[in-house]
């Protein structure tokens, strides 16, 4: 069963974690995705064989954890995120960032760096409020604006994706590739060559912008945004292994 953090928001986050040797390794997942998904479990199973400290949490408006969804936005999830490594973990971690937990992990490693050991992102999605302006049409736009929000479809459920004007409007104050991002701890990017969420583009302009001594974006053919094969999940333990490897003070 979780265990719950109350955020000095006041927000209500349900974690599990594990206790084990640091750095520990904590997950953090994507734009409605929770802590019960399988890459999380996966990477779960794998720390506790390691015996590797590890957490996983839902943002508030995700899975067990207190608020509504469409009433969130990037700085309210890394908030959370922030809350939950500062007070639920020991030492500087390894951040497993999943699509939009990739942005968050980018977050925390230019607000936190020292409570950063390394990163490994899986489909990183930074900025992606601004990819999905983008594509909006002028119709939608106008929709968005006048209404607070628009629905798309979505490849995951018969629901449709609803974006908020709010979710736009304050991610462009949590970009990562609009200013200098510095990255001094081992980095380890993930990106599937069919994914049709995140473009390789995508994965390109993060590891062109992002400054750092140990940085490697690894294309894997063929595979999708969930990025959750037998092969891919290998791929995650692999590059988590690698990280923590380089990493300073791994014990």
């Amino acid at each position: 069963m979780s265990d719950y953090l109350v955020t000095p928001e006041g927000r209500r986050i349900a974690h599990d974690r594990l206790e084990g040797a640091g750095p520990g390794v904590v997950f953090l997942g994507g734009f409605r995705s929770d802590k019960e998904g399988t890459k999380a479990l996966a990477l779960e199973a794998w720390a506790r064989r390691q015996g590797r400290a590890f957490l996983r949490f839902d943002y508030s408006g995700h899975g067990a954890s207190s608020g509504d969804f469409l009433a969130g936005a990037i700085g309210d999830w890394f908030e959370d995120a922030r809350a939950a490594i500062l007070a639920l973990t020991v030492g500087p971690q390894v951040l497993v960032g999943s699509s939009m937990g990739g942005w968050i992990s980018l977050l925390m490693a230019r607000e936190h760096p020292g409570k950063v050991a390394g990163l490994v992102t899986v489909a990183a999605a930074p900025d992606f409020t601004e990819d999905m302006w983008a594509r909006f049409t002028a119709q939608e736009r106008r929709a968005l604006m006048a209404a607070g929000r628009v629905a798309q479809p979505s490849d995951y459920s018969d629901e449709p994706y609803v974006i908020t004007r709010r979710l736009i409007e304050e991610g462009r104050r949590r970009l990562v590739l609009t200013a200098p991002l510095s990255l001094p701890m081992p980095v380890r990017m993930l990106q599937g060559t069919a994914d049709t969420d995140v473009s390789v583009e995508v994965a390109l302009r993060l590891l062109h912008h992002a400054d750092g001594p140990d940085i490697r974006l690894t294309l894997v053919r063929g595979a999708d945004h969930r990025f959750s094969t037998p092969e891919c999940l290998r791929l995650i333990e692999a590059a988590v292994a690698e990280v923590l490897q380089r990493a300073p003070g791994d014990a």
